[in-house]
């Protein structure tokens, strides 16, 4: 790293003024910006320019130096302290549980594509809540050569509504969309039913995370009901029998031998679940330029655009995660 930046910032030789600065002194001021600015005692949170110029000239790293100079050098060595990027480092109670989760999911991303051909489906389903409906007050000034795009910073506020989709992995597309005022256990599972409803023979695999609605007695007495387990005794919640809690309703659910199961991602690894990868998508290309009438607005939007991703845009992501412990 070291000889990189010092070739990155020598000159090459030529005839003229010689280098103003040496390269142990850039090698000081580009370590300066990669420090916590607490460490030298500066009551900031992230160095910028003018603040690593007078870091640098207190510590004697050089004698003088201008602002512009030291940007520059920052620049060159593709450093931007002045810019943050959010990460989570997930520290679960049981890391060999976690891990092991983690390659299930990612084992069942692996094969989705051979058992599609084989007529079963893979599908990650996930609810996309609190979506405004967002009316600016005034007209979007469209761009034109030489001006951006202009938005109103003022809009009226229409309401929420809630987006339930499943991901199809082997084919990247968005099948059943559900676009509702909430997300209560019933809600799930009348969209696991219309989901289902769109191939009701076949064997269906669901990676979703662990939300109560999803682990519910609705969602246990559905499953048992479509994969021929009417006479099973499923006991009473909170009591006995499979329905008893949380644990035994999961275990139950993701049990391989069904027509119909579950696949569960660890807590507080939501990046695990491809529809999250979707839902940026949808963000980006439609919520968050949006410009929304009402609720019923947005909901004809949304299933609009996602018409149009299916059409156009979907192709299976590439996952490259298998399952190996992350590292700082």
């Amino acid at each position: 790293m070291q000889m990189r930046i010092v070739e990155t910032l020598s000159d090459a030789p030529r005839s003229g003024r010689p280098a103003d600065f040496e390269p142990e002194e850039l090698l000081g001021i580009i370590a300066i910006a990669c420090e916590d600015p607490e460490d030298s005692d500066r009551p900031l949170s992230h160095w910028t320019a003018k603040e690593v110029r007078r870091e640098a000239i207190a510590r004697g790293v050089v004698k003088e130096i201008s602002q512009r100079s030291v940007a520059r050098f920052l620049e060159e060595c593709d450093l931007k302290p002045h810019r943050v990027r959010y990460w989570f480092r997930p520290r679960p109670e049981n890391q060999e549980a976690f891990d092991a989760t983690t390659r299930e999911v990612s084992a069942v991303y692996a094969e989705a594509q051979s058992l599609y051909e084989q007529g079963v489906h893979t599908v990650c389903i996930d609810e996309k809540t609190g979506i405004q409906a967002l009316e600016r007050k005034s007209p979007t000034l469209w761009p034109i050569p030489g001006f951006i795009e202009r938005q109103d910073g003022h809009y009226t506020r229409h309401g929420t509504c809630t987006l339930t989709p499943s991901f199809e992995v082997a084919t990247g597309k968005i099948l059943a969309p559900t676009v509702g005022p909430r997300r209560t256990e019933s809600d799930f599972v009348e969209h696991l039913e219309r989901t289902v409803a769109l191939d009701p023979e076949a064997e269906w695999t669901c990676v979703t995370d662990n939300l109560n609605t999803h682990v519910s007695e609705s969602l246990v007495r559905y499953v048992a009901r479509v994969c021929g387990l009417e006479d099973l005794d499923l006991g009473k919640k909170g009591l006995e029998g499979i329905l008893r809690s949380r644990a035994t309703r999961a275990k139950f659910l993701s049990d391989k031998t069904h027509r119909i199961r579950f696949v569960y991602t660890p807590k507080r690894a939501s990046w695990l679940n491809q529809m999250e990868i979707w839902f940026s998508i949808l963000s980006r290309r439609l919520l968050r330029r949006g410009n929304f009438l009402s609720v019923e607005h947005l909901r004809d939007r949304i299933l609009a655009f996602i018409e149009y991703f299916n059409a156009t845009m979907a192709k299976p992501f590439k996952w490259t995660y298998r399952g190996r412990p992350l590292a700082a």
